[in-house]
């Protein structure tokens, strides 16, 4: 009995000895997982890298195109071929300094902007309502939206520079309405012009499917 006994003990002194060493070599690892720094993403890295090579090549081209831009402002020959473009277009506008110009001009930009409108917003919703789109003409129209307002903005800067047609209310406001009454005709035209447009691309394809 007390043989079996000690043998008991050795036995469970054994185990206990073996658990604490298990315990004391998992510890240093779990605190050395637990010291690692946070790696970061194999994935962001690879966006910053991609972020800063695209700014650094938008701003080697923007740093190209001034320098070329300097260069071409220096060379004599760009000189003369600028002053060549211009100056008949300051002739024209030496010529046409006068208010009734103006009147003319303003009216046809206010059209523009009046037709190009309603073409964008109420004209394609037409058009769609009879089941035809077309990017084309959404991009063409936008376009000449945007010339019609810039055409207005310089005709009344100019105008205001050259004439006394700004400094007359009846001239601008008779202009406008010209404009207006004039743009609405423009925009029907070409709604009716789309609208057909539409409807022969609509055969078409009906004729593709036969």
């Amino acid at each position: 009995m007390i043989l079996r006994s000690i043998l008991l003990a050795l036995v469970f002194s054994c185990f206990g000895f073996v658990h604490a060493q298990e315990d004391n070599g998992a510890t240093p690892q779990a605190e050395s997982r637990e010291n690692e720094p946070n790696k970061p993403s194999s994935g962001t890295s690879t966006t910053d890298k991609v972020k800063e090579a695209a700014e650094k090549g938008l701003e080697t081209t923007a740093e190209e195109v001034s320098k070329i831009a300097r260069q071409v402002d220096q060379n004599p020959q760009a000189k003369d071929a600028a002053a060549g473009v211009l100056q008949p277009i300051y002739l024209v506008a030496e010529k046409l300094a006068f208010p009734a110009f103006h009147w003319v001009a303003f009216a046809l930009m206010a059209a523009g902007v009046v037709s190009y409108t309603l073409q964008l917003v109420l004209g394609k919703l037409v058009v769609l309502t009879r089941l035809g789109f077309s990017l084309k003409e959404i991009v063409s129209d936008a376009v000449g939206l945007a010339i019609s307002i810039v055409g207005l903005v310089l005709t009344t800067q100019a105008a205001a520079e050259n004439s006394t047609f700004t400094q007359s209310p009846a001239s601008v406001l008779s202009s406008t309405a010209a404009g207006v009454v004039v743009g609405i005709i423009l925009y029907f035209w070409g709604q009716s012009q789309e609208l057909e447009a539409a409807a022969g691309r609509s055969r078409s394809v009906v004729h593709t499917k036969k």
